[in-house]
C-alpha cells in the first residue's frame, strides 16, 4: 500500500527537526574534546565498570548522530578509541555509523525518491541506470575517499534507487579504514589530554594515510570500469 506523501515525509521531517534543535541549542558543546578533558576520568571509570552498557550506549549515540546528520560524527570515533581501545572502538563505530546511515537512507528513499524522480525527469533516469548497474563499486569509492560529506553519501544512493543490501555492505567495508585511523588517534587521547593538547583530526588528510585510502578507492572502481569496457559503447538511438 502506497502511503500519502505527507506520511512518507514524517521521518525526514523528524531528522531535520532534530538537526535544527541540535544547532539551535548549541548541543555541539557537549561533544567536544574540552568537555572530554574535564570528565575523562569519571567517564573512563564508568565505562570500565559498565562495559556492556557503555558499548550499547556508544553505538546508540553514534547511530543517532549519523541519522540526524549532526556535525560531530568525526569526534565520536576518536572518543570510541579512547574509551574502548583501537579495535573495539573501531568496531563499535562501524556498527553505529552503519545503523545511522541505514536510518537516513531509508527515510530519504521513502520520502524523496519519487519526488526527486518526477522533478528530474529523463536525465536522472539515465544517471540512475548507470549508477545502479555498479552501485556497490561507486558507493564503496565514495565511502573510502574522505572528502565527500558523510550525510550526502547516505542520501544520494537512496535517490538513485540503490538496494539496501549492497548499500549496507559497501558502507561497512568503506568506513572501516577511516574508523581504524580515528580510533587509533583516540587511543592516545589520554596522553594528549594530560599534556593539555588537542588531537589532530586532520590526520586523515596526511599523505601517508590519504594515499592508501585513495588507492583503495580506485581499486573499488575497477569492477565498474571493467563492466563498462566489456559492455562497449552504447549504440545511438
Amino acid at each position: 500500500m502506497n502511503l500519502p506523501l505527507w506520511r512518507r515525509l514524517i521521518p525526514v521531517a523528524i531528522l531535520l527537526l532534530g538537526l535544527a534543535l541540535f544547532l539551535l541549542l548549541d548541543c555541539k558543546r557537549f561533544f567536544s574534546f574540552e568537555m572530554l578533558s574535564r570528565h575523562h576520568v569519571a567517564l573512563a571509570a564508568w565505562v570500565a565498570q559498565n562495559p556492556v552498557q557503555a558499548c550499547l550506549l556508544y553505538v546508540l549515540v553514534y547511530a543517532l548522530v549519523v541519522a540526524f546528520s549532526l556535525p560531530v560524527a568525526v569526534l565520536i570515533t576518536p572518543i570510541g578509541g579512547y574509551l574502548f581501545g583501537v579495535w573495539l572502538g573501531a568496531l563499535l563505530s562501524v556498527i553505529g555509523a552503519t545503523l545511522g546511515s541505514v536510518v537516513l537512507f531509508l527515510a530519504a528513499r521513502s520520502a524523496l525518491h519519487d519526488v526527486f524522480h518526477r522533478k528530474a525527469g529523463a536525465t536522472l533516469a539515465r544517471l540512475e541506470a548507470g549508477f545502479r548497474r555498479d552501485s556497490f563499486s561507486y558507493l564503496l569509492f565514495l565511502r573510502l575517499v574522505p572528502v565527500f560529506p558523510f550525510w550526502l553519501v547516505n542520501i544520494v544512493p537512496a535517490l538513485l534507487g540503490m538496494r539496501l543490501g549492497p548499500y549496507v555492505l559497501a558502507t561497512v567495508i568503506g568506513i572501516i579504514p577511516a574508523a581504524i585511523v580515528y580510533a587509533s588517534l583516540g587511543a592516545g587521547l589520554g596522553m594528549v589530554i594530560e599534556r593539555g593538547e588537542m588531537p589532530d583530526l586532520g590526520i586523515i588528510f596526511e599523505w601517508r594515510i590519504l594515499l592508501p585510502l585513495l588507492g583503495l578507492s580506485l581499486l573499488a572502481l575497477i569492477p565498474a570500469v571493467y563492466s563498462r569496457l566489456r559492455a562497449g559503447p552504447t549504440s545511438p538511438r
